[in-house]
C-alpha cells in the first residue's frame, strides 16, 4: 500500500511543508518538537483540514483540495495511536478494546478480539483500569484498540515517549511484528533517527 502526501498548512506562525509517495511496509516521519509531526498525522486521519494539497493511501483519495474530496475521519479506516494513548478512563480495558472494534463495520473487521489479545499478551489486563496500567501496558492496549478498528493502516505518533529502555523495547518489537506478521501499512512518527532506523530505511525529515 503506498502513502501519496502533498500537504501545506499553516499552523500559528509555522508553514508546513510535506511531499511524499511511498510503497514501503513502513514509513517514519522524523524532525524536532514543534516541527509539524503530529499535524502531519491529523491531516491524514482528517481531524486537520489541510490549507492545501492532496493525501492518497493505497490509491484511495482522502482528501483533494484540487477537487473538493474531503472524507471524514470515520471513512478513512484510520487507526490512529496517539502519543497520550487516549484510553477512556471510565472502561477497564476490556471495553477499551470492544470501543475500538465498535468502530469498524462488520464487512471491515479483519481480526478479532481474541487475536489481538493473543497478539499483544494482554489478556490479564482486560479487567484493570487504564489508570492502573503501567506505561508499556497501556501502550499496548491503546495500539489493540487501534487495531480492532479495522484499519487500512496505522498511524503511530511516537509510541516510545515516556517509556523506559525495557518497555521501548518491547513496543518496538510489537511494531516490527505488526509490519512483518500483520502487513500493516505504518505511517511511524519519532523525533530519534536512530529509533525509526531499525524499522526502516524510508525516513522521511520535517525541519
Amino acid at each position: 500500500m503506498s502513502f501519496e502526501l502533498n500537504l501545506r498548512h499553516r499552523i500559528g506562525g509555522t508553514q508546513i511543508t510535506f511531499d511524499a509517495q511511498t510503497a514501503v511496509p513502513l514509513m517514519a516521519l522524523v524532525g524536532p518538537s514543534g516541527a509539524g509531526k503530529t499535524t502531519v498525522l491529523n491531516m491524514i486521519a482528517g481531524l486537520v483540514r489541510p490549507d492545501h494539497g492532496r493525501i492518497a493511501v493505497g490509491g484511495r483519495v482522502l482528501f483533494d483540495s484540487a477537487t473538493g474530496v474531503n472524507c471524514p475521519p470515520d471513512a478513512r479506516r484510520a487507526g490512529y495511536v496517539f502519543q497520550d494513548n487516549r484510553l477512556f478512563p471510565h472502561l477497564r480495558v476490556g471495553a477499551n478494546l470492544r470501543y475500538g472494534e465498535k468502530l469498524a463495520p462488520p464487512d471491515a473487521r479483519w481480526i478479532t478480539q481474541r487475536e489481538v489479545i493473543a497478539f499483544l499478551g494482554i489478556a490479564h489486563l482486560l479487567d484493570r483500569w487504564p489508570a492502573n496500567l503501567s506505561g508499556g501496558e497501556a501502550r499496548r492496549v491503546a495500539i489493540g484498540r487501534a487495531l480492532l478498528a479495522g484499519p487500512r493502516f496505522l498511524l503511530m505518533d511516537e509510541p516510545l515517549t515516556s517509556l523506559d529502555p525495557a518497555r521501548a523495547e518491547e513496543i518496538l518489537r510489537v511494531v516490527e511484528r505488526i509490519r512483518d506478521e500483520l502487513e500493516l501499512p505504518v505511517l511511524y512518527v519519532s523525533h530519534a533517527s536512530a529509533e525509526v532506523a531499525r524499522l526502516t530505511a524510508c525516513i522521511l525529515s520535517l525541519p
